[in-house]
């Protein structure tokens, strides 16, 4: 985990990749910045609250060969809403680009899913957060709030 920033270039190719048995612990080592670890979960967490929904789909970000990040989409074909539930880049990685890169890779995956109109998201609203980011991306508020946590949409 001491590898430093600067060692992927950040003009990489940022995918989305299936984790498999192999990639498992690296993507397990993946962390957000201490002052962050209250927006996300863990991985290990995600992965496993993924192995038990039949709607996750869930990918490691890569940037060319670096596993740099996680996402979890809610995915149900028949709603024509998504929801972005889990995104991640490690500290290690983030001010790179890799994250804006992923999810605009995740929105155009969305955009092939049947019915999808919409991509929804929540952030916690605390000194640091993502907000900026998201709206960056053409993330709007939608006035609601969800567990502590305020709603944004995308229309796709």
């Amino acid at each position: 985990m001491s590898e430093p920033k600067g060692t992927v270039d950040r003009n990489a190719d940022v995918t989305l990749r299936e984790i498999t048995e192999a990639t498992l612990f690296d993507i397990l080592k993946l962390k957000v910045a201490p002052a962050q670890d209250s927006f996300v979960a863990p991985n290990a967490v995600s992965i496993a609250e993924a192995y038990f929904s039949q709607h996750a789909w869930f990918r490691a970000i890569y940037a060319d060969e670096t596993p740099v990040g996680f996402v979890m989409l809610h995915d149900e074909p028949e709603a024509p809403k998504y929801y972005l539930w889990r995104f991640m880049i490690d500290a290690r990685y983030q001010r790179l680009g890799f994250g804006r890169q992923a999810l605009q890779r995740l929105i155009d995956h969305v955009k092939t899913r049947p019915n999808a109109t919409e991509l929804f998201l929540s952030y916690v609203p605390e000194e640091g957060g993502p907000r900026g980011f998201y709206e960056g991306l053409g993330f709007v508020h939608t006035g609601e709030e969800e567990d502590g946590e305020l709603v944004m949409r995308l229309e796709l």
